[in-house]
Formats: C-alpha cells, sequence, structure tokens
C-alpha cells in the first residue's frame, strides 16, 4: 500500500473507532472484546484497503467485515462462555449516561435493555444494533448482514417483541 492510501486508512480509523467500538460492544456485550473484535476488524480491512476504497464505501464494508467477524467469533464460542457470557454492568461505555448515543437516560432500564440484546441470538441482536443504534436503513442493514429486506425486518420484529416482553411492556396485539 502506498504512503497516500495509508494515511486514508489512518484517517477513516481516527474517524470510525469509537462507532466501530460501540456498535462491536452492543454486539459482543463487553468492551474488551468489542476493541478486540474492532481491531480484528480493521486489519482485515487494512489488507483490503486499495480495493474498497475503489469499489465500496468503507464505513459500510467495515460494518459488515465488524458482524461477520462478530458472528463468526460467536459460532467459535465455547458453551461455558455463552451461558456465563453478557453485559459487564462495569463497563464504562455501556453505564456512561453522558454518551448522547445512548438508548435511554434511566440507567436501569438500559441495563434490563442491554441484557434483553444480550440474550437474542446473534444475527437477531446484530439486525437490531445496525438498524436501531447504528440508525441504518432496512436496506443498509440487509447489506451488512448479507440477507435480504424482509430477513431484516422479521428479525427486528421479533427481537423488538421480545424485548418488550422482557421490559414488561405490552407487545402489539396482531387480528388475523
Amino acid at each position: 500500500m502506498d504512503a497516500r492510501a495509508e494515511e486514508e486508512f489512518r484517517v477513516f480509523v481516527a474517524a470510525r473507532w469509537h462507532t466501530l467500538v460501540r456498535t462491536a460492544v452492543l454486539l459482543t456485550g463487553d468492551h474488551g472484546l468489542a476493541e478486540d473484535l474492532v481491531q480484528q476488524t480493521l486489519v482485515i480491512v487494512h489488507r483490503r484497503w486499495g480495493s474498497i476504497l475503489r469499489q465500496e464505501n468503507p464505513s459500510a464494508y467495515a460494518r459488515r467485515v465488524l458482524v461477520n467477524e462478530n458472528l463468526r467469533r460467536f459460532r467459535r464460542r465455547r458453551l461455558v462462555e455463552v451461558l456465563n457470557g453478557g453485559f459487564r454492568s462495569d463497563d464504562p461505555l455501556v453505564l456512561d449516561p453522558a454518551d448522547p448515543g445512548t438508548p435511554t437516560d434511566d440507567l436501569e432500564r438500559r441495563e434490563t435493555l442491554l441484557a434483553g440484546l444480550a440474550a437474542l441470538p446473534p444475527r437477531m441482536r446484530a439486525a437490531l444494533v445496525l438498524r436501531y443504534f447504528e440508525d441504518l436503513s432496512e436496506a443498509e442493514t440487509a447489506e451488512a448482514l448479507e440477507c435480504s429486506v424482509g430477513t431484516v425486518k422479521s428479525q427486528c420484529s421479533r427481537g423488538l417483541d421480545r424485548l418488550r416482553v422482557l421490559l414488561g411492556e405490552p407487545t402489539e396485539t396482531r387480528q388475523s
């Protein structure tokens, strides 16, 4: 990679680091794992940086790699990790009420929401995080997850229903 491309990559990392880490925390439930996941993602993006700049939106590509690497990591985890995993209540990124990107100001409700996210299957969690926390469109979420828009809609609908039950909110009644 030439010096110009290397500098463009450094600028990209500086601009996107916080957003990628926040997304990764929501996907993994652990700040340390999230940073490792982002570093792994950026290694992959760096290797393909020249072609990414010519072909695609680097942010969308990095987000897709992040989600795919998390799903790969989740598949490799041992059952013990799955049973003992989840969001840590002492994670400063998760509990920072001054963070304008947080889902709610009510810490108890946020902890419940984050615990609910952690209990969801990885693809459903990824769909919700990308759609509602990253504020991507259904099409952008589908592209990042490499699935159809219909799959995104159903995963988000089911995930939101599960979170509503967990939060004690009434679920939408479907009429036939």
